[in-house]
């Protein structure tokens, strides 16, 4: 955004660069740990139709879709899944806690109503609600539902659902253990982390989803720290001031999120120059 709140849609060409050129497989267009909350339908709509035409099929475009309105998610499902994309990601409902059964019946509504393959995601530290291995494994059959954004940390997450659902495709939602979710079985990651190394991230799940353990630790060493510390204040506040930084973006932001605190200045700067991430680099 310019500095007014204002979308700079230079910058988000910008941005789309970045990730083709570090190996981004998917872009995630409007994802909750974005700015999702501050964007109006029209906005996410030309934010959407932008990135789809700049990849042109060189990388996969996937919209957010997912409000705590079941109705409402509904609409913008049918909406996005005409603007010829790759797929949906749509999160749990928000601070309403639905029940197992209303997520089961809440993802079927969306499931009937898409157009293009649906992606589950469960991050119940932002939204309140957990969706357990069993309701994903009876989402698994569900036409269009194709894969699940799993943000509880570690491999036991991964594996109980695969236990239950093995042809389902789990993709990690955490950095700090998504080297080892992929280890266990998930097939990537949809990442905080990415957003300022994605080349780093793109190497590292590549070695994790050969096998190779060893070169996956090797790689993911260096990023460590940007996993943590791009969490001192709530996303995307501290990515958006490393990709400022990084002479990627302005430093536009809305309310209510505000600019990086200067206290965490430092420990964002530290774990950027252990990752090679250089002022005004652009990511090289």
């Amino acid at each position: 955004m310019h500095p007014d709140g204002t979308i700079d849609f230079e910058a988000w060409q910008r941005l789309l660069e970045f990730h083709l050129s570090g190996g981004t497989s998917a872009v995630i267009v409007g994802g909750t740990t974005g700015e999702s909350a501050t964007i109006t339908d029209t906005e996410l709509k030309q934010l959407v139709i932008a990135a789809r035409d700049f990849a042109r099929g060189r990388m996969a475009i996937i919209a957010g879709a997912g409000v705590s309105s079941t109705a409402m998610t509904v609409e913008r499902v049918r909406w996005l899944g005409e603007l010829e994309i790759d797929g949906l990601l749509v999160v749990t409902p928000a601070y309403v806690k639905p029940t197992q059964e209303g997520l089961f019946q809440h993802y079927s509504a969306v499931a009937a109503a898409a157009k293009v393959p649906v992606v589950l995601y469960n991050v119940p530290g932002r939204t309140g609600v957990d969706m357990l291995p069993a309701t994903v494994a009876r989402l698994a059959v569900v036409p269009r539902i194709v894969a699940i954004k799993e943000a509880v940390a570690g491999a036991a997450r991964v594996r109980e659902i695969l236990s239950l659902a093995p042809k389902f495709t789990v993709l990690s939602g955490d950095d700090a253990t998504c080297r080892e979710a992929v280890l266990a079985g998930a097939r990537g990651v949809i990442s905080v982390t990415a957003n300022v190394a994605p080349k780093g991230m793109s190497e590292m799940i590549a070695a994790a989803l050969a096998g190779d353990a060893v070169r996956a630790a090797a790689l993911d060493a260096p990023l460590a720290g940007l996993h943590h510390e791009l969490f001192v204040e709530g996303n995307p506040i501290p990515v958006k001031w490393a990709l400022e930084r990084m002479g990627m973006i302005q430093a536009g932001i809305r309310l209510p999120m505000t600019p990086l605190a200067e206290s965490f200045y430092g420990r964002v700067s530290a774990a950027m120059d252990a990752a090679g991430l250089k002022s005004g680099s652009r990511g090289s």
